[in-house]
This record gives structure tokens, sequence and C-alpha cells, in this order.
């Protein structure tokens, strides 16, 4: 018997200012954002611009698989590619970044 593991994707939709992540093409999960500050349109938002992660949301089918955490880490990840600073709005998100020190590049000073 072979087992295969879903195939996970976080991609940014600008359109809905979230990160989205999708298990064998199915978005199961979304990390919702805003832009602060003068631009407020994702598209825009380039090194330096602060952006809050307001919130975190797993489908309740496939929650308690750490897809919360791999959705929060790939943003977060991404955050630091486009030199973005990051507000941690969402509980979810704290207690990520409390857990993963790392990630003190992206949201200094909380």
């Amino acid at each position: 018997m072979t087992t295969s593991s879903p195939s996970m994707e976080v991609t940014d939709n600008l359109e809905q200012s979230r990160f989205e992540l999708r298990m064998d093409g199915e978005l199961v999960g979304i990390e919702g954002y805003r832009v602060e500050g003068a631009v407020d349109d994702p598209r825009h938002a380039g090194a330096g611009s602060v952006v809050a992660f307001m919130h975190t949301v797993v489908q309740e089918e496939v929650s308690h698989r750490g897809l919360a955490a791999v959705l929060v880490g790939r943003a977060l990840d991404e955050a630091r590619d486009r030199g973005w600073l990051v507000r941690p709005v969402c509980t979810y998100v704290q207690r990520f970044l409390d857990r993963h020190p790392g990630y003190e590049d992206v949201a200094p000073g909380r």
C-alpha cells in the first residue's frame, strides 16, 4: 500500500488581500492582511510597508493538522522577501511569533 501526501501551496491573492493555502488545489485556509499607511493597495506595498496580519482561518475539516502554522510561516516568509514589516493583529499569528523567534526581523518590537 502506498500513501501520498497532499500537495500544499500558499499564494498571495492580491485582489482579496489574503494569503491562501490550497491542498491538492482546494482552498483550505486564508491569512487576511491589510496594508497600513499611505499605500493601502497590496500591489503597491514595497519594502518598509507595514502590513497587519488580521486573521487566520483554516477549514474545520482539516484543522488540527498544523496547516495554520504552514500558512502563517509561509506568509511571513513572503512578507520578509518583500521587505514588509508585519503588525500581528491575529492572536494566532502573535502566538506563532512567540514560538518562532526567527521572525523578529519581520515583526520587530512586538
